[in-house]
């Protein structure tokens, strides 16, 4: 009897970790799939002739096409409208983060 008890415990257990494992199961990240993900859900503000702001441009690649970048060489306006004073800048819901980002800290920023 105990170990016929024992026996069922340890297979409800192993369901449980299964089923765990198989509810949380997301798809494998991509490079672009995290690019679009962050993004849709932020601006960077970099400035031509910025050695950090190639820095940070660099570490997406080529899906640096899927961010939302303002260049405050070129677009100055939108630049003084949100006051940036620095390059480059990350606006992430309403807050602005300056300097190099790393990729893993925008995903948890941004929940990507």
């Amino acid at each position: 009897m105990k170990k016929n008890s024992w026996m069922t415990l340890g297979v409800v257990i192993a369901v449980i970790i299964l089923a765990y494992f198989l509810i949380n199961k997301s798809k494998p990240e991509t490079p672009e799939a995290v690019a679009k993900c962050i993004g849709e859900k932020s601006t960077l503000y970099v400035q031509l002739g910025c050695s950090h702001c190639k820095t940070q441009e660099d570490m997406f690649g080529e899906n640096l096409k899927y961010l939302k970048i303002i260049d405050c060489f070129y677009e100055r306006d939108k630049c003084i409208e949100k006051e940036i004073e620095g390059t480059p800048t990350w606006i992430i819901n309403g807050e602005k983060i300056e300097g190099v980002q790393s990729i893993e800290k925008l995903k948890e920023l941004i929940g990507c």
